[in-house]
């Protein structure tokens, strides 16, 4: 009898829906409960860890000391200070490059010299000559210029003498390496620490002392690693235990910059009480590997992540991130009521679903049938778009797939590209957003050198789809890997093609973003050859509206644990995010910095070098070693790795695109254009590429019509691999 008042419509109606509300009840309170513990766990965990990871990227910055030292050590023991200057200027300036937080790497000799690289105020690298004589101290600073050449910027007269400053003593009295106490900068009023260490010779039997070397760091530089806006009221401090503060960047957030006084910053020089309290916890802590710390401020409680920057019992730097409790907790209660609300939610769905459960059962064949009649239908549908029949697929990418395509009435030849939506409603939204926006960018460009664009649609079942030119010929990263690298004259005539298109489009205030070997497509227009058509604006982005790139710890914790140096402002773009290519990204990119058309130079350069060389302009590991590089590294030489000579003018053209600063290449792509014009004109007859050598290639090699992918995407079966996947690729 029960069980079939069980088994009975009625049953299912009342028994069932019971049985849920009470295991999803009992399920939503225990889960409740589960989630506070481990969400406090989890926030206190994340607030020590933010320390230790800040601690460690400083540690990376101030270890960079040592190497620089040891490389300075082995030249000054065979240099004096009656040489020329060229040679010592040339290593402190290479020292200096790149290296976070270092303000000046410098020798002084015992005659009173001090030789010295340095970051000027107008964020230029220079080189001062300080010399002893009768009326006092000639201090001459130099502008690099290149070449081993130095230009004089100013001079004047000083009482400066370095044998009596702290550095000098300290360091020759300790005959080894030290830290020195934390200082005022003259010029800055930041707060500065010195890397010293004394270099000996040995003469007439005994050992003497020959120079003392530094490397300067800027701490307010090296502040810029720290990050302090995941909470509201979150406090950021870089500091010593004695109470010296070197860097709090929400004093100086307040408009409160560093005083102009000669003494280092205090907490007690600031009068703030949660300053008090923090400091007056730290002295009475058991011991530094205590990763937090509460304490009270009038009443309210604190927490404190804090973490050691180095071993170095002369460095005592620390770490700290400070945020009041129930700013801390009241996140946390947010999201537990915020989940609360979820779990009852999805038990009244449940009840709607359990109650709902005996006529779906009677519903259930039917729609089976009726949506096996569905998919039938839409098979045959799915091969039309509009006026439009699908061919033959060409390619299929991340962004969906190329098709070739025939119009109906017009019988006219098209690429179709096309993206069919999946996944949560918020991946959808963001891919019909960007396609839509590439359909856009694309409608806008009028050159001849840029993908036509013929019609752009959403089909019945939500497909995005956009019609377009079908193109006869292969991509720039294909003719490579396929017949090698190009002749200068080849290069040029392609180069300034895509100069033509990005003119355009930057004229119109759009970055392209991707500029790359894949994106430029080399084809036949009717009887005209070797015309090179820009692809893919789906990274299109206006230039009054840049989209800021995340930068996450993951990112930044496996470059420190790489050994490679951050710049102090960096926000690295996150792999894996659609943002760019790696192997042809500017330096500005990588760092998510403002982009505009002198990002795409930066990337047409790179694509030069490889039409050039066959070669990458940089060929490492992984992506985050490939950012890192085009934001530090010089680019090696093209006569070092081109396969034919390359003109002067040609190559001249792309290192001022290779240029790290954007204000160092050419400001926009006609610039660039009217240069590679006037290369063009300096070449010699036999290296043209002219009409008669671009149909004699075509004839030869004769790409087959429609098989190449006209949108940047890989084509599907049989493909030639890609330089990101390829093994025999010119990849070393």
């Amino acid at each position: 009898m029960l069980s079939r008042t069980v088994a009975s419509p009625y049953g299912i109606l009342i028994i069932f829906p019971g049985i849920v509300l009470a295991v999803g009840l009992f399920l939503a309170l225990v889960g409740q409960r589960a989630l506070k513990v481990s969400n406090v766990a989890l926030g206190e965990r994340r607030l020590s860890e933010q320390a230790q990871l800040v601690a460690s990227r400083l540690r990376g910055a101030l270890d960079s000391a040592d190497p620089v030292l040891d490389r300075l050590s082995d030249f000054t023991l065979t240099y004096t200070p009656d040489k020329p200057m060229e040679g010592v200027a040339a290593v402190l300036g290479d020292l200096i490059q790149g290296r976070a937080g270092v303000a000046y790497v410098s020798i002084s000799f015992p005659d009173g010299t001090f030789q010295a690289a340095y970051m000027a105020e107008d964020g230029a690298v220079r080189f001062q000559d300080s010399r002893l004589d009768p009326q006092g101290t000639l201090v001459r600073r130099y502008d690099y210029q290149g070449h081993g050449l130095l230009a004089l910027h100013s001079q004047m007269r000083s009482d400066y003498d370095p044998r009596s400053r702290d550095f000098y003593t300290q360091a020759s009295a300790a005959r080894g390496r030290i830290w020195t106490a934390p200082y005022v900068f003259y010029g800055t009023r930041y707060t500065g620490v010195t890397r010293a260490g004394p270099v000996y010779l040995q003469a007439e039997g005994e050992r003497r002392l020959h120079a003392v070397l530094t490397v300067d760091f800027d701490v307010h530089e090296l502040s810029r690693l720290l990050r302090s806006d995941e909470l509201p009221d979150m406090r950021t401090l870089l500091f010593t235990r004695s109470g010296t503060l070197l860097a709090y960047p929400q004093r100086e957030k307040g408009g409160s910059s560093p005083a102009p006084a000669d003494n280092v910053l205090s907490y007690r020089d600031l009068h703030d009480a949660t300053l008090d309290s923090f400091f007056g916890a730290v002295a009475v802590r058991a011991s530094d590997a205590q990763p937090l710390l509460s304490f009270d401020v009038g009443g309210a409680q604190h927490l404190a992540g804090l973490s050691r920057v180095s071993a170095d019992e002369s460095l005592d730097w620390r770490v700290a991130y400070i945020v009041p409790e129930r700013v801390f907790f009241e996140s946390l209660h947010v999201y537990g009521r915020r989940s609360f609300g979820i779990a009852a939610a999805a038990v009244l769905l449940a009840l709607g679903v359990s109650v709902a459960f005996a006529r779906l059962v009677v519903k259930v064949r039917r729609e089976a049938a009726e949506a096996r009649a569905e998919a039938k239908r839409a098979n045959q549908e799915a091969r039309e778009l509009g006026s439009y029949r699908l061919v033959k697929c060409l390619g299929k990418g991340g962004m969906g797939e190329v098709w070739r395509a025939e119009h109906r009435l017009l019988a006219r030849e098209a690429a179709i590209k096309l993206i069919r939506m999946d996944g949560s409603a918020r991946s959808s939204a963001e891919l019909q957003e960007r396609f839509r926006r590439e359909a856009q960018s694309l409608a806008g460009l009028r050159s001849r050198n840029t993908i036509e664009l013929f019609d752009y649609g959403v089909s019945d079942d939500g497909t995005f789809f956009y019609v377009m030119e079908l193109l006869e010929g292969l991509d720039l990263e294909s003719l490579v890997l396929k017949f090698g690298a190009q002749p200068p004259g080849r290069v040029l005539r392609l180069l300034m093609q895509a100069c033509r298109s990005l003119g355009e489009a930057h004229d119109a205030g759009l970055v392209h973003r991707d500029i790359k070997p894949a994106n430029l497509f080399v084809c036949r227009v009717a009887d005209e050859l070797d015309v090179v058509k820009v692809l893919d604006f789906g990274l299109v982005r206006a230039l009054a509206g840049q989209d800021a790139p995340l930068s996450t710890g993951d990112v930044l914790d496996s470059t420190t644990n790489a050994g490679y140096q951050v710049p102090d402002d960096a926000k690295l773009t996150r792999v894996g995010t659609v943002m760019g290519t790696p192997e042809f990204m500017a330096p500005e990119q990588a760092l998510g910095q403002a982009l505009d058309g002198r990002a795409d130079l930066y990337a047409l350069g790179c694509v030069g070098y490889w039409l050039l060389t066959g070669q990458l302009l940089f060929q490492k590991e992984t992506p985050m070693m490939l950012l890192i590089a085009h934001i530090n590294e010089p680019p090696p030489p093209l006569d070092s790795r081109a396969v034919a000579s390359v003109p002067r003018g040609l190559e001249q053209c792309i290192t001022a695109c290779l240029a790290k600063s954007p204000d160092l290449r050419p400001q926009t792509a006609r610039e660039l254009l009217a240069r590679l014009s006037k290369a063009e004109r300096e070449l010699s007859p036999e290296q043209r590429w002219t009409d008669e050598r671009a149909q004699a290639w075509w004839q030869r090699h004769q790409p087959r019509v429609g098989s190449s992918s006209p949108s940047g995407l890989t084509p599907s079966p049989r493909a030639q691999r890609r330089i990101a996947d390829a093994p025999d690729s010119p990849r070393r």
